[in-house]
């Protein structure tokens, strides 16, 4: 095994026992315990991807969206995995940011 795919071995387990990872997983199975709840939330994911990726994007309408989705992201199993899955998310964005920040590719 070459130095590279070490490396990617060690970050690779390095994550998978981080918390915030294990904290994502622990969500997640919560959130599968209840039946149709993570086709909900998939499908409030892909709404909320498609307003902000809209080329006609406007704050009125991710208003509405709020306003509609507001009781679902109050239930706790929701809010917990959202928020679970953000950060993440955000670990995983942050090490593609320092590893690309550091690498001359055009």
């Amino acid at each position: 095994m070459n130095e590279v795919d070490e490396a990617v071995e060690a970050l690779e387990k390095a994550l998978l026992n981080s918390e915030v990872y294990k904290e994502y997983q622990r969500a997640l199975a919560e959130v599968k315990k209840v039946p149709d709840l993570k086709a909900q939330i998939d499908e409030y994911r892909a709404r909320n991807y498609e307003l902000q990726q809209s080329p006609d994007y406007a704050f009125d309408k991710m208003e509405q969206f709020q306003r509609e989705y507001k009781s679902f992201r109050e239930n706790s199993l929701v809010s917990d995995f959202l928020a679970a899955e953000l950060a993440f998310c955000r670990l995983v964005q942050g090490i593609e940011s320092r590893l690309v920040e550091h690498i001359d590719f055009e």
